[in-house]
């Protein structure tokens, strides 16, 4: 006779193994593939991708909306991290692949600027920053502004009672320097030729000096330096108001053009990144930096370089801010070449 075996339970059950490859390419319960799901995310991805690549599109009216977001375009990284992130949740390919355009655009645009670029020999090492007219210690501004070993160093929001001090801390390390309005620079050789240039809105009425140009005789050839603050702009229930700004950086884009000096360098606070488009007839003549973020504004917690260095017949090879020195911008430090 014959035993049948016993199936009780003490037969072991087998383990299920989880793998995460199947699990991820798996059907969602939807009965969806990888393919599948996901499209919404896909579609984002390719709209963050056009606008990094093409922010122009994006009309200026009404309330400059593209200046607005030529503003903040490097965070847009922050976006597609994000959108990375997701599409790995939702386990979704589509999604990824799609992710890779609005990388691609943003490493082509603000890659160079991640590379870090050595501090190394520069023909001009320049300090641009405005000291505020709200700074309570102007003789620790000055002290630390002298600290950076700059050949350079250009102020904005200079007050008749606080400029005695800044000359005073100033003149030991830049025995040259000149002043018109709010602007000044301050120089280790010697400066001639200057005069203001005038940057001021036609709307505005009353007395409002803050462009100037000089002359710098360094030791590899003279050059002119100008210096320049252009109007604030604002984000309210109108949107970005940055009308009188643009009008002062084309106002100032027409005097270096007409400038007869075949090297020329641009500091200034300029109330706009190299991306907006309002700064555009200042970037379509001159070259911006080519590595380092260097957000200089606001001080607390900077979001935006709206400190700028630029140059004509020179490569800003490499710019960085110091530490804060009583204002609400960071002073930006930028080494330069002459081509």
């Amino acid at each position: 006779m014959t035993v049948p075996e016993e199936t009780g339970a003490d037969t072991p059950t087998p383990k299920k193994t989880w793998r995460p490859l199947t699990w991820w390419l798996g059907e969602d319960a939807r009965g969806r593939s990888v393919w599948g799901r996901g499209r919404v995310l896909a579609a984002l991805a390719v709209l963050t991708g056009g606008l990094l690549a093409f922010p122009g599109a994006v009309p200026n009216t009404p309330g400059r909306l593209g200046s607005l977001l030529e503003s903040f375009l490097p965070w847009l990284g922050l976006v597609i991290v994000v959108l990375f992130g997701l599409a790995v949740l939702r386990r979704s390919a589509t999604a990824l692949i799609a992710v890779l355009l609005p990388v691609v655009a943003w490493a082509s645009l603000f890659g160079g600027l991640v590379r870090s670029a050595q501090a190394g020999d520069a023909d001009l090492v320049v300090v641009q920053h405005n000291v505020s007219d709200e700074n309570e210690d102007p003789a620790g501004a000055a002290r630390a502004l002298v600290d950076a070993g700059a050949d350079l160093i250009a102020l904005q929001e200079l007050l008749p009672s606080a400029l005695p001090v800044y000359r005073e801390e100033l003149a030991a390390r830049y025995p040259y320097h000149e002043v018109r309005g709010t602007v000044g620079l301050w120089s280790v050789h010697p400066l001639s030729g200057t005069r203001v240039v005038d940057i001021k809105p036609r709307d505005i009425e009353e007395y409002w000096s803050r462009g100037m140009r000089t002359v710098v005789h360094a030791p590899q050839g003279e050059f002119a330096a100008y210096v320049a603050h252009l109007p604030s702009v604002r984000l309210g229930g109108g949107g970005f108001a940055s009308a009188r700004r643009d009008e002062s950086a084309e106002r100032l884009a027409r005097a270096i053009e007409a400038e007869e000096q075949a090297r020329v360098v641009l500091l200034g606070d300029l109330n706009g990144t190299v991306e907006d488009r309002g700064l555009a007839p200042l970037t379509s003549r001159l070259n911006v930096p080519e590595s380092g973020f260097a957000f200089s504004f606001p001080a607390s917690f900077p979001v935006a370089r709206i400190d700028q260095v630029m140059a004509r017949s020179a490569t800003v090879s490499r710019i960085h801010t110091l530490p804060a020195v009583g204002s609400d911008h960071l002073p930006v430090v930028a080494q330069l070449r002459w081509e």
